[in-house]
């Protein structure tokens, strides 16, 4: 039986569904669609699973968002026990093998429960008493729209997609060395050999100039051999529709064969849970009596509404935990998450449109409520007790402590071949998640949630204004925007506008991060950054740092405690100060393009890079002279004037 274990919020990212991963027996696998996540079984209580941020559903389109299931032996489990032997299904891929004696390429069904043996009869080890296991082939194919399938082994040596000889034996054989020259597929039957050389490679055709793959041109001459929709995580492995796009070779454990696509959210009270007690919220969610108001919803009648009484006679053995609060109480808060309006307005809300791509009204939320102080169950936010120095005020006038937050990251859908792509694709990424669609109402993503602290802290609006209005600045960041523009259009990608305040923000943001590192023991990849960006005066222009790692560590407050003024200023002087010579310079500051893409300027390793998972940009975006100045423009940064 074919089986693994796995974090279950891995299973949002990197491992969600189309995602391909290595078992510790060495079986690789992809994990399978949402429609079979949750199999309707008479001990289901999905309800328990339900996270609830009603932002992301809102913005998703879709009723609710649910964490990925644990597994609970069923064996072990008491009498009566809800969501037992849960599992998240995973397929065999790629269904091609090779056996290491013989070389004899295989192909076995996706859904084979066990790790298959060589069944050629011409295998040396046929003779032993049992036979060697098979190894899957490490090479698959896929395209930009996110298909994926095994690499056509078949068309490929016989260098044809429809013209085949009759019960062809293939071997994939090596010649020992470390290219893709070396490995050679071998049709016994007819005789035909052919290298793999190239198969991972894109060219450009020589008469339209347009850009394809080596496999797509060059499997059969004349031809093209375009992607043929496989979506093997669905079942679909040689059934899809056929979506035209040049098909890719690619080594099945290469990063580029999956981008899961990850938004994420901290989590705002409500406008509607003003007048209702935070307390009775909780208790009608805990699990018990969310299981009661689940089985007494469906028994109610159409128009029926769900009463305090109601609920407390169906709670029965458990209705204590309802013995603090009124009815009136209970009613107030019944009437917040028993809404149905809400959940059909988004559960019927279309897919993702272009607009819903852009951040900056989807942060706005956020900005409005972290930038001011708050106190909620999920979110607490407070003002430093003391007032920074005049100097620091003028540049930085607004730090908050945050001193609870609970972070949202919801799978919407993954890209292969690039990281990006544009706002069009938007609805079909989430559409390769499952099958079938949902009926409405049902629709759901895979999410978790942590919870964390950080520091907030937001430029001066009139100072940033004339500062990102110089023409000096505006020069500087020439470069970036250019190579950006030439990225977008290459790889399709949404047009964005790449501004002197994004960068100094995004850049400051990783030059505290790295400086934190130092002063409160933090590792650079356990904090993150959130950019609040918007143009204009009255623009946002914020950023948060925070750790949200999903264990202890963001909850002893050792980050909050470096955004009072006696110590965020120490940071923040020695991280400007830091900036302003780095190990790499000259070099490094005299720099037209580095770093992913080349979207940096004065920023690489030694300086400003950080690891991926703390940065929201890709690592692009980034310039220290912007922040500090340069070698011959002193006074072109915004913190140029900072005394350290």
């Amino acid at each position: 039986m074919i089986s693994g274990k796995v974090r279950r919020s891995q299973f949002v990212a990197p491992f969600g569904p189309g995602a391909m991963q290595v078992l510790a027996d060495g079986t690789s696998v992809v994990t399978a669609g949402l429609d079979h996540w949750f199999p309707p079984t008479d001990n289901l209580d999905q309800e328990e699973f339900r996270i609830r941020e009603w932002r992301l559903e809102r913005h998703l389109g879709v009723a609710a968002l649910y964490a990925p299931p644990d597994y609970r032996d069923t064996y072990k489990a008491n009498r009566g026990q809800y969501n037992t032997g849960l599992q998240v299904p995973v397929l065999r891929f790629p269904a091609w093998s090779f056996c290491p004696r013989c070389r004899a390429l295989t192909r076995s069904p996706l859904h084979v429960a066990d790790r298959p043996r060589c069944i050629n009869p011409a295998c040396p080890r046929q003779k032993a008493s049992w036979a060697p296991y098979l190894a899957q082939v490490p090479f698959v194919a896929l395209c930009e729209r996110g298909h994926l399938q095994d690499f056509p082994w078949n068309e490929w040596v016989h260098r044809s997609a429809t013209a085949f000889c009759r019960s062809p034996k293939l071997k994939l054989k090596t010649l020992g060395g470390g290219t893709l020259a070396s490995q050679r597929v071998v049709c016994e039957t007819c005789g035909k050999d052919r290298s793999l050389e190239g198969v991972t490679s894109v060219e450009r055709d020589r008469e339209s100039g347009e850009e394809t793959t080596y496999l797509t041109a060059n499997l059969d001459k004349g031809n093209e051999f375009s992607c043929r929709g496989a979506m093997p995580w669905l079942g679909l492995d040689t059934q899809g529709q056929p979506c035209g796009s040049p098909l890719r070779g690619s080594l099945r454990g290469a990063s580029n064969v999956y981008y899961a696509l990850v938004k994420s959210s901290i989590f705002i009270p409500e406008a509607g849970t003003a007048g209702v007690d935070r307390a009775v919220l909780e208790a009608l969610e805990e699990q018990t009596i969310a299981r009661t108001r689940a089985n007494l919803r469906d028994v109610l009648d159409p128009g029926q509404q769900m009463t305090a009484a109601r609920l407390r006679k169906s709670a029965k053995n458990n209705a204590f935990r309802l013995q603090d609060f009124t009815d009136s109480q209970i009613e107030a808060a019944l009437a917040l998450l028993e809404n149905a309006g809400d959940v059909t307005e988004a559960a019927s809300a279309p897919p993702l449109a272009a607009d819903m791509v852009v951040q900056a009204p989807f942060r706005q939320e956020e900005f409005e409520y972290i930038r001011n102080a708050t106190e909620s169950a999920e979110l607490v936010v407070r003002e430093p007790e003391t007032d920074s120095s005049d100097e620091i005020t003028a540049l930085v006038p607004r730090v908050r402590l945050v001193e609870k937050l609970r972070e949202t990251r919801v799978l919407s859908g993954f890209n292969r071949i690039f990281a990006e792509s544009s706002s069009a694709d938007t609805a079909a990424r989430m559409a390769l998640l499952r099958r079938s669609e949902p009926a409405d109402g049902m629709s759901w993503l895979p999410a978790y949630t942590v919870l964390g602290e950080g520091i907030y802290l937001e430029l001066d609006p009139d100072r940033l204004a004339d500062w990102e209005a110089g023409p000096d600045v505006q020069q500087r960041l020439d470069p970036i925007v250019r190579r950006f523009q030439a990225v977008a259009a290459d790889r399709h990608l949404a047009d964005r506008d790449v501004t002197p305040r994004l960068v100094l923000l995004h850049t400051l943001a990783h030059l505290l991060i790295n400086q934190l590192t130092y002063e409160c023991g933090y590792s650079s990849a356990s904090l993150r950054e959130r950019l609040y960006v918007s143009p204009g005066r009255d623009g946002m222009s914020g950023i948060l740092i925070y750790t949200a790692a999903g264990d202890s560590e963001g909850t002893l407050g050792g980050l909050v405690r470096m955004g009072q003024p006696e110590r965020f200023e120490t940071v923040l002087r020695n991280a400007v100060s830091n900036a302003r010579w780095c190990s790499s310079d000259p070099v490094c500051m005299e720099s037209s393009g580095q770093g992913p893409d080349s979207c940096n300027l004065a920023a690489c390793h030694s300086c400003a890079l950080l690891p991926e998972t703390a940065c929201e940009e890709f690592n692009r975006f980034l310039d220290r002279g912007l922040v500090v100045g340069t070698l011959d423009k002193t006074g072109l940064g915004y913190f140029a004037d900072l005394s350290t």
